[in-house]
């Protein structure tokens, strides 16, 4: 009776285990083309890729609050901005993350950490998580190095912003460095992609 039974959980998990695998979004891989979106930022005003005037390109990060792999993130993530903005590639960060599952990302707190961290860059709110399934992100942080082309923005980069959270000062691969600086050369991206280091999307 207990091998049954046993048979049975592993039937039932493995079924469950499938419709996730199929259910789950595939989201973009390198050289899809982006959607555009129009989300809420912190200031209270709808933002779209394509208000973001004089750019070359995006860098979009899913990001959040209360992660502490995003935390451990974020005076880097407003480097990028600073180093790139100028040169056509600003930041615009995203929080997926479902407030009433983590109360530390509602948009509220979004607000405090903005003005806190002093951002220099949209962080807007995907409310009812319409984005983050589109771009396939899984992790906070996850990042999508985007080019704006005649086609539309092109996914150049997927992944981490670099080789360790742990340790800005001992990174040795800045993975979205060198995919925009590649860019702003005409270069092909020599990694495009890599594993995301995060927290889990809470939907």
């Amino acid at each position: 009776m207990k091998k049954i039974q046993f048979f049975a959980l592993f039937l039932l998990v493995g079924a469950l285990a499938a419709f996730k695998a199929d259910t789950a979004p595939a989201g973009y891989k390198v050289g899809d083309i982006a959607t555009d979106f129009s989300l809420k930022n912190v200031d209270g005003k709808m933002v779209s890729l394509k208000d973001v005037k004089a750019s070359k390109g995006y860098i979009v990060v899913f990001t959040c609050n209360h992660c502490p792999y995003a935390q451990a993130y974020e005076d880097r993530i407003i480097a990028l901005d600073k180093k790139y903005k100028a040169l056509g590639y600003p930041v615009v960060a995203i929080n997926p993350n479902n407030p009433e599952k983590q109360k530390e990302d509602s948009f509220a707190k979004m607000q405090e950490k903005a003005k806190a961290k002093q951002f220099t860059f949209p962080y807007l709110f995907d409310e009812g998580q319409k984005i983050y399934p589109q771009y396939g992100a899984t992790k906070t942080p996850h990042v999508y190095v985007l080019q704006k082309t005649a086609k539309g923005n092109v996914v150049k980069y997927i992944g981490a912003v670099d080789d360790n959270y742990e340790d800005a000062a001992a990174v040795k691969q800045k993975y979205v460095e060198n995919a925009v600086d590649a860019l702003l050369k005409g270069k092909d991206v020599t990694v495009k992609e890599t594993k995301a280091i995060g927290c889990s999307i809470k939907a």
